[in-house]
């Protein structure tokens, strides 16, 4: 099956195998964090991998050249908390001097709409390509929410990060935010009557965090 417009699912064979390990619901919460943090790294290579290069002149201890390096790149990673910081430190470790900012959304039970708590962002985001980090994309709701937000600071681009993705998830988010991509790691089934992804891997922060 052909992925939606605007999708890349990162079908690396590393990330399926530690995504497998994540989904067991025998997992502990120490090796649900290794894991995540393990495949966040892989998913930040793959969503920075359009990042534009320039060459400069370096001497390495035998000769110089001409080598390449990241060009003017500002960066802004956005985690939706509070499962969003299980993606945010993995690629934080590949991406150390990206700015960081943090909102703060809860799913209402009843509704399963999202409510804002909390929002932090660094300065002059305007000058800064955004990526947004959130390991479920369920309904898609808090996904909009967050950007709608993001979207008031005009960053110069927007790229949405999820471990697992629904396909409803995927439809909310794009018919809010059309320009904004999505990198995942998988396309899961549907959601079921809670707004929990099927097969899905549970509730990601209570298994990050050991909390219920």
């Amino acid at each position: 099956m052909n992925n939606p417009k605007n999708v890349t699912v990162i079908d690396h064979p590393l990330v399926r195998h530690k995504l497998t390990l994540m989904r067991k619901k025998e997992t502990s919460c120490g090796e649900f964090r290794l894991l995540l943090n393990e495949i966040s790294l892989l998913l930040a290579y793959e969503v920075t991998r359009d990042f534009p290069l320039k060459e400069i002149e370096i001497e390495t201890p035998l000769e110089k050249m001409r080598a390449q390096v990241i060009e003017g790149k500002k960066l802004v990673l956005v985690s939706i908390l509070r499962a969003g910081n299980g993606l945010l430190d993995g690629m934080l470790q590949l991406i150390p001097s990206a700015r960081v900012g943090h909102i703060g959304l809860y799913r209402d039970p009843q509704t399963l709409m999202p409510v804002k708590y909390y929002c932090k962002m660094p300065s002059e985001v305007d000058q800064r390509d955004m990526i947004v980090v959130d390991p479920m994309l369920a309904t898609g709701h808090s996904a909009v929410a967050a950007i709608d937000e993001m979207k008031k600071l005009n960053p110069k681009s927007i790229k949405f990060v999820s471990l697992v993705a629904a396909p409803e998830g995927i439809n909310t988010l794009h018919s809010a935010h059309p320009d904004v991509s999505i990198y995942t790691a998988s396309i899961d089934r549907q959601l079921n009557d809670h707004g929990y992804i099927l097969p899905g891997l549970g509730d990601a922060g209570d298994r990050i965090y050991g909390t219920k």
